[in-house]
């Protein structure tokens, strides 16, 4: 189809916007991959889509056209963790050390990473991933690798400077087709336009209200898990095991990122060990996360 219609869908204002089909999302999303079309086209579409807003349905079919410019890589026992593509501000990651901590269990963990995106200026996962000799049980792609055409968007992206649908529909690209997923989210009413959207691709998929919309638990925080047309809610709180780690609200270095990972405190360990029992849990590795807590300070 023409684009110009698909932007005269999001962007003519209330009386004349409309939702896309799921066949008119894919192959909107395909004429954008393919780049068929100007970049102000792309950047009209990508600003009016946002305001419009984004549906489910929409959602969907732009992801079915992102699944067929991927290559897949199977890697069993994983779980695939759903990362903003805008990175963390103001503190470090964990997720190096909870692989350490996972390592006996088998549980592999699947991170993918890219050049920065908008609209946060945050540290990246690629950044941490190509700093540290990360553990084997942590399988890293780079989206320039696998997935050229979203990665070739970036500079249309960062010039637009906001937020768009990519960063919705770019945190979970099932590249390891991973059984088990689990990404952040901010706020209680985006969980279930989540699930809709991801959860019939994974036998269980999380949400967790994360530090800085990522999947790491840095302070009490709630935890949802759907599987079988089911949710289920739990309230996680570091204090409850004793953990009393202080996030930082200041924006922090890539330096002083990679510091915090290579010489953690006990209390950064100790909330390593939480953030491991909950993909413990999350995974079906242990039937509690303080059963899993328990496991991994046997």
């Amino acid at each position: 189809m023409n684009f110009q219609k698909y932007i005269h869908a999001v962007g003519t204002g209330i009386k004349g916007n409309r939702d896309l089909s799921f066949e008119e999302s894919e192959d909107m999303m395909h004429q954008i991959l393919d780049k068929s079309i100007h970049n102000e086209q792309i950047a009209a579409f990508l600003l009016g889509w946002r305001l419009k807003p984004e549906t489910i349905e929409e959602f969907r079919g732009a992801i079915s056209a992102c699944d067929s410019y991927i290559t897949t890589k199977t890697i069993e026992n994983s779980i695939e963790l759903g990362y903003p593509f805008d990175g963390k501000a103001k503190n470090p990651y964990i997720f190096p050390l909870v692989a350490k901590v996972l390592a006996e269990s088998g549980l592999n963990l699947v991170v993918i990473g890219d050049d920065k995106q908008p609209a946060k200026d945050g540290i990246t996962i690629k950044d941490i991933c190509t700093k540290i000799e990360l553990s084997s049980n942590i399988h890293y792609f780079d989206r320039a690798d696998f997935f050229k055409e979203l990665h070739d968007l970036t500079g249309i992206r960062m010039r637009l400077g906001l937020r768009t649908g990519f960063n919705t529909i770019e945190k979970l690209p099932k590249i390891a087709n991973s059984e088990y997923a689990i990404t952040g989210v901010f706020h209680k009413p985006y969980v279930q336009k989540y699930v809709d959207v991801f959860s019939d691709r994974y036998k269980k998929f999380a949400l967790l209200q994360g530090n800085e919309g990522t999947p790491e638990l840095f302070s009490k925080g709630r935890l949802w898990i759907s599987s079988a047309q089911t949710m289920e809610e739990f309230i996680v709180d570091p204090e409850f095991y004793g953990i009393n780690y202080q996030k930082s609200w200041d924006k922090i270095s890539l330096e002083e990122s990679l510091d915090q990972v290579n010489n953690p405190s006990d209390e950064y360990l100790k909330l390593a060990k939480l953030n491991a029992a909950i993909f413990l849990f999350v995974t079906e590795k242990a039937k509690s996360i303080e059963i899993g807590y328990e496991m991994l300070n046997g």
